[in-house]
């Protein structure tokens, strides 16, 4: 079995460089430190990644519009999209994953606009990325509907598409919103993404969404956060992600053990999110890039 190993979580190393959490988040990396975004996509491909997210997570409207940032949308899409091919090019090997984040707000699906008016700002995005990456990275989408206009959206460029879902912590079976992970298979038959991950959850609970995935016949993986879990007050645009707790229980040793679970279950594209840095992708890539998964 082959194993693509992804990147970890770009904006927590970010955050850890700059020592400062903004509302923001790597939105500012990307607008007054774009060469830290450089090294950390080299620091991740020099770790045995396979894969460059693009640092364009936060790259939304609804992100930009009320800080004033609105005009500078295409140029820091462009911006965070040709980082990750420059640091792909001097790999020498490797994919490039244009990111498009949750509208609205980040584990808020009733936050989130309806799926059709989500999908006219996600083509307008995909189109922006559509000459620089090999594939649209739909993440943390948190319900069916919320992911039926990501889908929608990005599908406009003919580009692959791969989707990550956001899973309940206490429940890793149920999408955020509460719906279970499954009942995203309609959109699966309707637009045929390349693949479908689970992405920003505890690792405990991804181990169950992964197994939820496996029903949908389709190729599928999966990306953890290192957080103890997601506070109620972060829950807004002008919330920082120092509201959040990082775990002392993840480190690259322990975060392989939980992918190795994940890889049981059929997962094919392994990888890491906020708080899974490069020592992390190194554990997964020396344990998954071997001849035989498993081999020895």
């Amino acid at each position: 079995m082959t194993i693509t190993i992804l990147d970890g979580g770009m904006g927590q190393e970010l955050i850890r460089r700059a020592g400062e959490a903004t509302d923001l988040w790597s939105l500012k990396a990307l607008m007054d430190a774009p060469d830290m975004v450089r090294v950390v996509h080299d620091e991740f491909f020099a770790a045995g990644a396979d894969v460059a997210t693009t640092n364009s997570y936060s790259v939304l409207p609804d992100r930009l519009e009320p800080k004033g940032y609105g005009d500078r949308l295409e140029p820091l899409m462009r911006r965070a999209c040709a980082l990750a091919v420059a640091a792909r090019d001097a790999h020498g090997s490797g994919i490039v994953a244009g990111s498009l984040g949750p509208q609205g707000f980040s584990y808020q699906p009733d936050k989130a606009p309806p799926a059709e008016e989500a999908a006219e700002v996600y083509a307008r995005l995909a189109r922006m990325q559509a000459e620089y990456v090999d594939v649209h990275l739909l993440e943390t989408m948190a319900s069916v509907d919320q992911a039926r206009g990501g889908l929608m959206g990005a599908g406009v460029t003919g580009k692959p598409v791969w989707l990550a879902l956001t899973v309940d912590d206490a429940d890793g079976r149920r999408l955020r919103s509460g719906e279970m992970v499954t009942d995203v298979a309609p959109l699966l038959r309707e637009f045929a993404p390349e693949a479908v991950l689970i992405n920003c959850s505890r690792p405990e609970a991804v181990r169950h969404g992964v197994r939820e995935l496996a029903k949908l016949g389709v190729p599928f993986g999966a990306y953890a956060n290192g957080f103890e879990g997601i506070e109620a007050e972060f829950n807004d645009t002008l919330a920082t992600v120092d509201l959040l707790t990082a775990r002392r229980d993840l480190d690259p040793e322990t975060y392989l053990a939980h992918a190795q679970d994940w890889v049981r279950e059929g997962a094919t594209l392994i990888g890491g999110c906020c708080e899974v840095g490069p020592a992390h992708i190194a554990a997964l890539a020396a344990e998954f890039k071997r001849e035989t998964v498993g081999a020895g």
